[in-house]
């Protein structure tokens, strides 16, 4: 059965001929834990038949205040990227339009953006990193085209915003961060979030290990999805994506990336075809890249 629960892991040695992945996606806070921001234990837990009305902003916030127990001037700032993000095209599909509804953003940021928690720009989260806006989150999620049951790994964790989505769109995620302070801080979210009645998030299982080389154990993947930028799809990702899976990461040089969408098919001769697609149709969308590792020291910085 799936295990969500946090699993340590040691980083493995970084070999010098390679470079390492630093990937994070949501938030954290420096001094501690962001404080919840439920009105108290959620009313409804999570269902897959849950819905939200999504025929205007009142009906929405009305809805969730008295279902969910959230604050309703978050709220009211969710429906109204949300609404900017359907006109920008950046939710494909009323799964992910439910998803992003249903993830309480301003639980994955500082104490000191909360008021900036629904803009459209990546904000600082400490430890050098970011992150994402979620027109970045909503397209790249959108175009994974994940169903419930399909098994979703993400390289990146941060505060756990993307896994958090993720989990409304399916109940097999897991989910890898290279930073061990990060990943403790970012399982003590989830944690926290379970506990005062998040259902959802017990689908997501975490580590804190090098996301280069993917989670072999867990192996094969329906869906993959890199929150920072390389110049190369990494060969282990590849190999742990099942054929048929599809895979969406920023591939380009520093600050110049194009978001891809990678497809895995195999031929009935066994042989392996990867084609490749731009989701912002040739836009250059610049991500932070990785950066090796050195002993126990992180250098650099990076998004997600």
């Amino acid at each position: 059965m799936y295990a969500p629960h946090w699993v340590a892991a040691t980083n493995q040695e970084a070999s010098l001929d390679r470079r390492t992945f630093l990937f994070t996606s949501a938030g954290v806070l420096a001094g501690g834990l962001v404080p919840g921001f439920a009105l108290a234990n959620i009313p409804k837990t999570f269902a897959w038949d849950l819905e939200a009305p999504l025929t205007g902003r009142e009906a929405f916030v009305g809805w969730m205040v008295a279902n969910r127990g959230e604050d309703a001037t978050f709220l009211g700032e969710r429906w109204d990227r949300y609404s900017v993000m359907l006109a920008n095209k950046d939710l494909w599909d009323k799964r992910n339009e439910e998803a992003f509804l249903f993830t309480p953003r301003e639980e994955f940021v500082l104490k000191q953006n909360l008021g900036r928690a629904y803009e459209h720009a990546f904000l600082d989260i400490g430890y050098g990193v970011t992150i994402s806006g979620p027109h970045a989150v909503g397209r790249m999620t959108s175009s994974l085209d994940v169903k419930l049951g399909e098994k979703v790994l993400e390289i990146g964790t941060g505060s756990g915003y993307q896994s958090a989505y993720l989990s409304h769109l399916t109940d097999k995620v897991w989910t890898i961060e290279i930073i061990k302070a990060l990943a403790e801080r970012t399982r003590g979210i989830y944690d926290a979030l379970i506990a005062r009645g998040y259902t959802e998030f017990k689908a997501i299982a975490s580590k804190n290990a090098d996301g280069y080389y993917g989670w072999e154990e867990a192996a094969p993947f329906d869906k993959i999805i890199v929150t920072c930028g390389i110049d190369h799809i990494p060969p282990p990702l590849l190999q742990q994506l099942k054929p048929g899976g599809a895979m969406v990461i920023p591939i380009g040089p520093p600050g110049a990336q194009h978001v891809l969408k990678v497809l895995k098919t195999q031929g009935s001769d066994g042989a392996i075809t990867v084609a490749r697609s731009d989701i912002y149709n040739g836009k250059v969308v610049p991500f932070v890249p990785f950066t090796k590792l050195e002993g126990d020291a992180v250098k650099g910085t990076h998004n997600m």
